[in-house]
């Protein structure tokens, strides 16, 4: 018999649709990708470079299970040269990638029946790992017309004795959007009652015309989760790290040590130049982000979708598609077979979502273009 935890868990929708166009692929049709989030551009050389030269010199043996000291000193120095706040590195621990982070951070927060505070729409995989843990995700809905930011008394109404923490995404995704800092300090002093706020912090540096805040400038009671998959291009690295309040980072540590026993070697040593060096080409790829952004918000509107307040992070847009359907998973798979475009139905992330379909810019202007060309021509023959 299957355990419970392996049979009740959702699949990933937006993994479902990418196997399904590679399939389509695969068979000769041309699809054109709006449905995953990763980048398109190639891992900056200089972090390649340096993975090379660390397997070279047989950096390729277990490390410490909380990580490189030299990694954890990076990203302590990172946080104070961006975020101007003091990150101890004994505080942060290296994992495979940032969902690894989350579920040794739940494991360690949660135990049976605990609640955790969620917006709604969010992305997808929050809640399956706090029920993965027999935690409990508790929805706040957030709307359009706040550019899906919390209202911070909503939060309140739903706090009870079973809270155990508030989860945030800013930039977010699914909607691309930033919580403004007013709002995040109201988050913050939530917190001073008890709970943690858990920040996903994975989108940072993708910031356009806007400034993105860390929780740890509003509050100590709170874990950062973050890593190099989206802004270094460095998704099949696997490489995250979790910033953890001090109590919490020894049954973290037996957990990673028991689970995970510790990151890459060499990728480690990657990471410290992605820190180091690699600004210039993340820069670059930062402005053609910005690019393709300015150039789809019109694009989407022209062709009928809505976006009532314009994203100004990650690389998505959440876009309203209620004149068209009232079934994101089926219009998106509609979208899918008969214009051979691929996006990400807005169930995927809550039932909030339902209604919205989630558009990913990362990739090719051109991509793009022809993409629109065709969901402009299908869509005007559908109607």
């Amino acid at each position: 018999m299957i355990a419970r935890r392996g049979d009740r868990i959702p699949p990933f929708i937006v993994m479902e649709v990418l196997e399904k166009a590679l399939q389509m692929g695969r068979e000769g049709h041309d699809v054109v990708h709006m449905e995953v989030g990763e980048p398109d551009f190639d891992t900056p050389r200089c972090v390649k470079e340096a993975a090379y030269r660390a397997m070279l010199a047989g950096d390729t043996h277990y490390t410490h299970s909380l990580g490189l000291h030299e990694l954890r000193e990076a990203i302590s120095d990172h946080y104070a040269e961006k975020y101007h706040v003091e990150v101890d590195p004994g505080r942060i621990i290296v994992t495979s990638g940032s969902s690894p982070a989350m579920l040794l951070l739940f494991a360690a927060l949660l135990d049976p029946g605990d609640e955790v505070i969620l917006s709604d729409p969010c992305y997808a995989c929050y809640p399956n790992i706090v029920e993965f843990v027999d935690g409990r995700p508790v929805e706040v809905p957030v709307f359009e017309e706040d550019a899906f930011q919390y209202r911070p008394r909503d939060i309140e109404r739903r706090l009870g004795a079973c809270t155990r923490a508030i989860i945030i995404n800013s930039p977010s995704n699914p909607t691309g959007n930033l919580l403004e800092p007013e709002v995040m300090e109201e988050i913050a002093g939530l917190a001073e009652r008890g709970l943690h706020v858990v920040s996903d912090e994975i989108y940072h540096g993708l910031v356009y015309e806007r400034v993105e805040h860390s929780i740890l400038e509003f509050t100590d009671r709170a874990f950062v989760i973050n890593g190099f998959s989206k802004l270094y291009a460095m998704t099949g690295w696997r490489l995250g790290y979790l910033i953890a309040p001090e109590e919490f980072v020894r049954p973290i540590q037996k957990m990673q040590q028991n689970l995970f026993i510790s990151a890459n070697a060499f990728v480690q040593r990657a990471g410290i130049s992605a820190l180091n060096e690699a600004g210039e080409e993340v820069a670059a790829m930062v402005r053609t982000y910005d690019e393709r952004r300015r150039y789809l918000l019109p694009r989407l509107r022209e062709i009928g979708f809505g976006v009532a307040v314009e994203p100004h992070g990650a690389f998505y847009i959440l876009a309203n598609a209620r004149r068209f359907t009232d079934d994101s998973y089926s219009f998106a798979m509609e979208l899918l077979e008969k214009a051979r475009v691929a996006v990400t139905p807005g169930i995927d992330f809550g039932n909030g979502g339902e209604g919205y379909i989630r558009f990913s810019y990362a990739n090719h202007l051109d991509n793009l273009a022809e993409g629109m060309r065709r969901l402009e021509e299908y869509l005007a023959r559908r109607s």
